[in-house]
């Protein structure tokens, strides 16, 4: 029986981390995964599979379709006669899909990570080891790291298959629906939403909070709704969804709005209302894995599970359901599991969605940090006032800080603009190491570029922008 000192269970975001830094550090690693794409096995998860990559890929093509057909012009460049080749489109993603999933295969054989596809369930305690099923071969492994990721929520009313589909099925339609319709305002109903708008359908999405993006700053959340609603999603919020039919032409969605009863015909219908853990087959039943109410697995600061030598991370352990937090899990649980400090700071985690401005933010809203009893200053600047926005011709949204009055530390930065999913990682580093808005303010930013909207909104705080 082979023998490991770490087998990982997963090859997503945490799981394959987990296992490349736990190879780093010396240990014998084995990793066992059950995803399979195109009939084959394909390393990487939801995330490098049928998640953040792929829609990235399709986000991207349908802004550059919506640059051509209809901002082209202002930048004196004539086009005419152009249309979108689906197929060609869906082509392109597999093949940067491919690149990457086939790139986590090629670092597994470097780091000496033995590879397992099939699934992975916990067996028995053997002495100071566990025996675990992977993919059929019975192997011994004195740590496990349970990585299994997370699956879409289904409505009980509205089933995946036919013509209501997943993030998976939104992002393989072989033709644009004339009429799309989305159950859940939330990040992936957002962005693919917003892909399938761009490229043509008519797209509303119903949303049974009373508001967009409540977990977002609110001056955020309104200009992002702003901006959306411009280019022409539809949103309904409040909603009650009562009843969902479909037939071979589409869906017909019932629900309730104010009180009164409304129904609407799509020839697609995306319901994207949550995740929840994977832990079926896990064996988590037969050998005593505690699980908490939601199915998620229960662990400790330093996730532990309740068994010994068992550890758990990434989506099955709940929290922010975000790639990368998975991945600093993963690191972290490897460096834990060999005696050193691992650790993440989950106060500063980013987020962010990839929409057209796009939005992101790490730390405290204004509202929290109020909520909290803490006095704080907020400075805002706008992307108009900025040159390089100007020039990119996309001078929407702006930047906020958020900071403590008395001590002037960050608490929290909210974007929405352009490019705000690279301009988020600046102000993550300053606050994790407790930096104040004048540390951002006084730092030399290159100009022309979209980074300084961020320093004049550090100035803000203490009302000394320079270019408002």
């Amino acid at each position: 029986m082979d023998a490991y000192d770490v087998l990982v269970i997963g090859g997503g975001p945490a799981g394959y981390v987990a296992a490349i830094r736990a190879a780093q550090l010396g240990f014998r690693v084995a990793c066992v995964d059950a995803f399979t794409r195109n009939g084959k096995p394909s390393l990487g998860g939801t995330c490098l599979n049928v998640g953040c990559i792929p829609s990235k890929a399709l986000l991207d093509s349908s802004e550059k379709f919506e640059m051509i057909t209809h901002e082209a012009q202002e930048h004196g460049i004539q086009v005419s006669g152009a249309s979108v080749n689906v197929g060609r489109m869906m082509g392109r993603k597999e093949s940067v899909v491919d690149k990457l999933t086939g790139g986590i295969a090629y670092l597994f054989k470097k780091n000496k990570v033995t590879s397992y596809h099939g699934l992975g369930r916990l067996v028995r305690q053997d002495g100071d080891a566990w025996i675990v099923d992977a993919a059929g071969t019975e192997v011994r492994a004195k740590n496990v790291i349970v990585a299994t990721g997370s699956q879409p929520r289904q409505l009980p009313l509205a089933p995946f298959g036919g013509n209501v589909v997943d993030n998976e099925g939104a992002l393989s339609f072989a033709q644009v629906p004339g009429k799309l319709g989305v159950i859940g305002a939330g990040v992936i109903g957002v962005e693919l939403g917003s892909v399938w708008r761009r490229l043509g359908a008519q797209v509303t999405i119903l949303e049974a909070l009373p508001g967009f993006l409540m977990a977002a700053d609110e001056a955020v959340s309104k200009e992002a709704l702003k901006q959306l609603q411009k280019q022409g999603l539809d949103f309904h919020f409040g909603v009650n969804i009562t009843d969902v039919q479909q037939d071979e032409s589409g869906v017909t969605v019932t629900y309730e709005e104010r009180g009164e009863a409304v129904t609407a015909r799509f020839d697609k219908l995306i319901v994207s209302i949550g995740r929840v853990p994977n832990t079926q087959g896990l064996g988590a039943e037969a050998v005593g894995l505690s699980l908490d109410e939601r199915g998620f697995v229960r662990v400790d600061d330093h996730y532990r599970t309740n068994l010994p030598g068992v550890y758990a991370i990434g989506d099955v352990v709940g929290g922010a359901m975000l790639a990368h937090k998975a991945e600093e899990e993963g690191v972290a649980v490897a460096e834990l599991i060999a005696g050193q400090a691992g650790h993440v700071n989950y106060d500063v985690i980013p987020w962010v969605i990839y929409t057209s401005p796009e939005i992101a933010w790490a730390g405290l809203t204004e509202k929290q940090a109020k909520e909290k009893g803490l006095k704080v200053r907020t400075g805002q600047f706008p992307f108009s006032a900025n040159g390089r926005a100007l020039g990119h011709g996309d001078p929407r949204g702006f930047v906020k800080v958020v900071a403590d009055a008395d001590t002037d530390k960050i608490l929290g930065v909210h974007m929405v603009g352009p490019n705000v999913s690279e301009l988020i990682g600046e102000a993550v580093t300053l606050m994790e190491f407790g930096g104040s808005a004048e540390d951002l303010g006084r730092t030399v930013h290159a100009h022309p570029t979209l980074s300084e909207v961020v320093k004049e909104a550090a100035l803000a705080t203490d009302k000394r922008a320079l270019h408002m």
